[in-house]
């Protein structure tokens, strides 16, 4: 044993620095698996008396996803990919300044008191008329210009996989009658999905129309294009619109149109055939009438043959926005890591009521009344195929 021992002192500290090299080595390659979420630290402000900040949730299969309660903003979705690599499937920003830019494309936003687009900003309940925050040309969008996306929201509950946001939109806010409390809450689930419920209620009579305006490209944020994504929609039309993106009130049935999704097609198949509807919206910028009844039903799936990311949508909402980025520019380089986020870079699925239902009798109601408690729920659960 003796005479072996000296060599079996150099074969074992040969072994043991090979062991720690490789173990290096994993750690190298581990890290650049990692994909990085902006620093918190650039999300901590006083904005009109509230503090914002980032939270991160995780899952068991270190799955992430941040949020910053300035805006209730969706900023990163980290998932795995069909290789097991980590990706960035969210558009964001680094530092809560960018999101309040003029402009900014309500990149993750949770969208209040009403989602996309109510004609010539006003309505009429119950015999008087309300003008809302035109922020749109004569329309207003997304609740107006100081909407729920440009709110710093309480924080009501926090946990590893969850986070419960509170808002309190007082009457009058953006033109819009009665004071809505509201509550959202982001669930990151150990099937890899984002649960977002909504809540509300109101001590007037309100139209109510949320959703989240969360930008994905699954091939990872910052990639050049979706057109290369396969998409499916569950609806046999669309509520069509006008020059201005209000709904005509009418529904076209998309049979033998560019709007079909009923079966899985490539977005970039046909978004620039020459049709009235893609002239109007730039490309796709439509709400979609699911076929659905009542309650959680999966409406959608989109998937990047590139990375063989699978995102599943589920929801009780009755309809759905499919939006290309068409108004994405890439001019300035503000994206997560100093990306520009270039034209169509990027897509929205925003469940929800139809626009302007407010002014379209045929439309589901969105009307809120005192004594009721809005409740919907959307999830998007990824997966790799």
């Amino acid at each position: 044993m003796k005479r072996i021992f000296y060599l079996s002192m150099i074969i074992g500290l040969a072994f043991g620095s090979c062991t720690n090299n490789q173990q290096k080595g994993n750690q190298q390659d581990t890290m650049q698996n990692i994909v990085k979420i902006p620093d918190s630290v650039n999300f901590q402000k006083d904005i009109a008396g509230k503090r914002s900040n980032l939270y991160v949730l995780k899952n068991k299969n270190n799955m992430q996803v941040a949020i910053t309660n300035y805006g209730g903003r969706i900023v990163s979705i980290i998932v795995p990919d069909k290789e097991g690599k980590f990706v960035d499937v969210s558009l964001g920003y680094d530092e809560v300044e960018t999101f309040q830019k003029e402009g900014e494309p309500f990149f993750g936003a949770l969208i209040g008191r009403y989602g996309n687009r109510i004609g010539k900003a006003k309505f009429t309940l119950d015999g008087q008329e309300y003008k809302l925050d035109a922020n749109d040309g004569v329309n207003t969008l997304h609740g107006g210009k100081m909407g729920f996306h440009a709110q710093v929201w309480d924080v009501k509950a926090l946990t590893e996989n969850t986070l419960q946001l509170h808002y309190t939109s007082k009457d009058g806010e953006g033109g819009y009658p009665g004071t809505l409390e509201v509550d959202v809450t982001y669930t990151l689930t150990d099937d890899n999905s984002i649960d977002i419920s909504y809540q509300a209620t109101t001590n007037k009579a309100t139209p109510v129309n949320l959703t989240n305006h969360a930008y994905f490209n699954l091939n990872g944020e910052g990639d050049s294009t979706i057109l290369d994504h396969l998409l499916t929609i569950k609806a046999d039309a669309i509520t069509p619109v006008d020059e201005g993106l209000i709904p005509t009130g009418t529904l076209m049935d998309v049979t033998n149109t560019p709007f079909d999704f009923r079966k899985a097609t490539l977005i970039g198949a046909r978004i620039d055939e020459d049709h009235e509807q893609l002239k109007k919206g730039k490309g796709y910028d439509h709400n979609f009438v699911l076929n659905k009844t009542a309650g959680l039903q999966l409406v959608a799936n989109l998937y990047s043959p590139k990375t063989g990311i699978l995102m599943e949508v589920l929801t009780e909402e009755p309809g759905l926005q499919f939006y290309s980025g068409n108004f994405l520019t890439g001019e300035t380089k503000d994206g997560k890591g100093g990306k520009a986020y270039q034209f169509r870079s990027a897509l929205c699925l925003e469940t929800q009521h139809f626009p302007d239902s407010p002014n379209q009798k045929s439309f589901p109601s969105t009307i809120l009344k005192p004594g009721e408690t809005y409740k919907t729920k959307t999830v998007y659960k990824f997966s790799t195929q």
